[in-house]
């Protein structure tokens, strides 16, 4: 019999050599809840995430300093109080190119039982100059606040 162990996926999470985007780019962002601001996304020990000042759509822009290789893009989406629909398409620039899209994704919330979002990209990005992420917090038309707990590259 043949036997190999297979490291878990979530013990690889912890070990991962994440950028640390707040040393290494600008941040910007269509708008930030005074007691969420965009940096509690990207500090490793930051609680609580980032949360829009404002309804709507809603846009996140890490704009490198120097063009960045990208292998792997992290997402955590948690929502405890309003069940909701909501959209993102992330999106990556390279010099001389328009905005791409990685991904295009919905989900819904469903507090109590459904609030956490995991979305975690493999990706093979060569010089990197910008990353976006584009969220519509909910597409069913409510008004909703967008929110994310968490955002690591690597």
């Amino acid at each position: 019999m043949r036997k190999r162990i297979v490291p878990d996926h979530r013990t690889e999470r912890r070990d991962e050599q994440w950028l640390d985007v707040t040393q290494l780019a600008a941040l910007e962002v269509s708008s930030e809840s005074d007691s969420h601001p965009i940096e509690s996304a990207f500090l490793q020990n930051a609680t609580g995430g980032w949360r829009a000042a404002a309804p709507g759509m809603q846009t996140i822009r890490i704009v490198f300093d120097q063009p960045q290789n990208l292998t792997r893009i992290l997402l955590v989406f948690e929502e405890h109080d309003v069940a909701r629909s909501h959209e993102f398409v992330l999106r990556w620039l390279q010099r001389g190119n328009d905005y791409r899209d990685i991904v295009r994704q919905q989900w819904n919330f469903s507090p109590p039982g459904t609030i956490r979002e995991v979305e975690d990209y493999r990706v093979g990005l060569s010089n990197v100059e910008a990353v976006e992420l584009v969220i519509w917090p909910d597409i069913g038309g409510k008004v909703a606040l967008a929110s994310l707990l968490e955002m690591r590259l690597a």
